[in-house]
């Protein structure tokens, strides 16, 4: 039974930064690619970025130039910076398994950017 909780999320002000992290648990982690996603009110939950078991990473342009998508094998946690914050990316972030989502979702992470 995989099992993911995602943390580090808060209120901040636009141009700020987060760093967000998920822990997971009960899966082969280090050759599982990772995804971040996330949930806006309204919206249906989008790709934010993902990283292959090689370290090789990909972002949606939303996210170019201002998120990093990083993972610790060795904790078996991927983590997701986010500079340069703006009201838009207000969302609940989540964490699963790229391409192929596990059936379970954690609770995510509320970011919430407000000045």
């Amino acid at each position: 039974q995989v099992q993911l909780v995602e943390s580090g999320g808060g209120l901040v002000q636009p141009g700020g930064s987060l760093r967000l992290s998920c822990v997971a648990s009960g899966s082969i982690f280090s050759r599982t690619a990772m995804a971040w996603y996330r949930q806006a009110p309204g919206n249906a939950r989008g790709l934010v970025a993902f990283i292959n078991s090689g370290g090789s990473t990909y972002y949606v342009d939303a996210g170019k130039g201002r998120f990093t998508i990083s993972r610790d094998n060795a904790k078996s946690t991927v983590y997701l910076q986010l500079n340069n914050l703006v009201p838009e990316d207000t969302a609940v972030y989540y964490c699963n398994r790229w391409p192929t989502s596990y059936a379970y979702w954690g609770p995510g992470t509320q970011v919430t950017v407000s000045s």
